[in-house]
């Protein structure tokens, strides 16, 4: 038997059955087709705060050419991307507002985090900068180097396509019931007790 467009190669199915039929389009799960749809259509979003926006911008040019992916379109709207790259350091001004983006991303969503700094502060070890930025988001992917080169975050983008087509992120988020697993404190800041300077006397 010949090879038949949907079905593919039909030459096993006289001797074994359905058995011989191979995994095609119509024998798959549908789950298994959304999985392998999503992770070959994730849309960025722009979020470069330092040096590593540079390659990853160098990503998506010409020479590299994320369009290979299906993840040309770096979308300046959050509400149409699903992938965060967060390329560079993240200061404490912008851990909220950083938030709030991931916040308005559509299901399911994920996350890359960047290069040392957006990992786990970097060289900048103060009170100015947040020590990982997986105190704010949940991070899929962590990105190594300073700044990591556009092979490494490709390498990290194609990581994360099997992790999404294997349904390993989803499982780990259905066992943490969400997609961010974690709790903030809304309510407003109490108000802190103002502290007493007391001059030492000497007698």
């Amino acid at each position: 038997m010949a090879r038949i467009p949907l079905l593919g190669d039909t030459n096993n199915i006289a001797s074994d059955g359905l058995e011989g039929l191979e995994h095609n389009f119509v024998t798959a799960r549908i789950e298994d087709l959304v999985k392998w749809s999503r992770a070959r259509s994730c849309w960025p979003a722009t979020f470069g705060l330092a040096c590593c926006a540079i390659e990853m911008m160098a990503t998506g040019a010409a020479h590299y050419d994320l369009a290979r992916y299906g993840m040309e379109v770096f979308r300046a709207s959050p509400r149409q991307a699903d992938l965060m790259i967060v390329a560079g350091r993240v200061s404490q001004k912008m851990a909220p507002i950083l938030r709030q983006i991931y916040d308005q991303m559509m299901e399911p969503k994920w996350v890359i985090s960047m290069g040392v700094c957006a990992s786990s502060g970097g060289m900048f070890n103060n009170y100015a900068i947040v020590q990982g930025v997986d105190q704010i988001v949940p991070v899929d992917v962590y990105v190594p180097g300073c700044p990591p080169g556009p092979e490494t975050l490709m390498h990290s983008i194609l990581t994360l396509h099997d992790n999404i087509q294997n349904g390993e992120l989803t499982r780990r988020r259905e066992l943490n019931q969400g997609g961010a697993a974690i709790d903030l404190d809304l309510s407003p800041m109490s108000a802190e007790t103002p502290v007493e300077i007391v001059e030492k006397t000497t007698s």
